[in-house]
């Protein structure tokens, strides 16, 4: 979602003096169709082309936003042996609202067994004074696959960034895979130090869980000065990096990815 058009009531969501509240939600199935695809507020959703076996949902900008004191929410599920890409047509602007109020983005995804999900969205970008915290929960059957993408851009070029809270929460089998959190900009201490980004305006991950990792666990690599690839406790990888923009975050994310065999890409066929 980039900054789309004036702001209009969504079909099933609402406008308030507060911000708009949206919750969209998508399911697809095994047979390649998407028994609920529903579209809300600035998440509108369109069945487009893809590559290989998937399914593919891209989420469009219906209007500008996240703003703060939005509450949007979006969830996705792939069903038993179902294969889902979710895509966005353009980067997400976290904007500042009129009131200065803090905006809320909620993901929720879930994969049944021998179901795939790729969410490669494009990045997030917090601008100066704007406040958003947001959190992507995963649920993940035995036997089934992630590809998660995450980019995080601290303000547009030449400009301060605004607050940032990312959480990302994983299960799989019923068990803790990951969660951690991150906080960012103003009013998060130490966030610009040698701990965190070191400067860095630009920071992301890439999650792979696959059952091939149970028999045979990824290689640690340094990737660069600023990405490595580690195996977790279960049958996943993570790549994490840091760097000056987006383009090169996508690069080096791109490069974990090919380590790991996947193709972490939404381009369509």
């Amino acid at each position: 979602m980039g900054v789309g058009p004036a702001r209009r009531l969504g079909p099933g969501g609402g406008v308030s003096g507060a911000g708009v509240t949206a919750h969209a939600r998508i399911v697809a199935a095994a047979d390649g169709s998407l028994p609920l695809l529903r579209g809300d507020g600035p998440l509108a959703l369109r069945r487009t082309r893809a590559a290989g076996p998937y399914t593919q949902v891209t989420v469009v900008g219906a209007m500008s936003g996240p703003l703060g004191g939005d509450r949007l929410r979006l969830t996705a599920e792939a069903g038993p042996d179902a294969a889902l890409r979710v895509t966005s047509a353009a980067a997400t602007v976290a904007l500042p609202g009129p009131d200065g109020e803090p905006a809320a983005y909620d993901v929720t995804l879930t994969v049944r067994e021998g179901g795939e999900l790729r969410w490669l969205p494009e990045p997030l970008i917090s601008v100066a004074g704007s406040d958003l915290r947001t959190t992507t929960r995963v649920e993940l059957a035995a036997g089934a696959r992630l590809v998660l993408r995450e980019q995080l851009v601290l303000g547009r070029a030449g400009e301060e960034p605004g607050r940032l809270t990312s959480r990302l929460v994983v299960r799989h089998a019923g068990r803790p895979l990951l969660d951690q959190e991150l906080s960012l900009g103003p009013r998060a201490p130490g966030w610009d130090g040698g701990a965190v980004l070191g400067g860095h305006r630009a920071v992301g991950q890439l999650l792979v869980v696959d059952p091939v990792f149970e028999e045979k666990p990824a290689e640690a690599r340094v990737l660069s000065e600023t990405a490595v690839l580690a195996p977790l406790a279960g049958p996943a990888a993570l790549v994490t990096a840091v760097a000056p923009d987006a383009l090169l975050l996508g690069r080096l994310l791109a490069e974990g990815a090919a380590r790991l065999g996947v193709a972490a890409t939404d381009r369509a066929a």
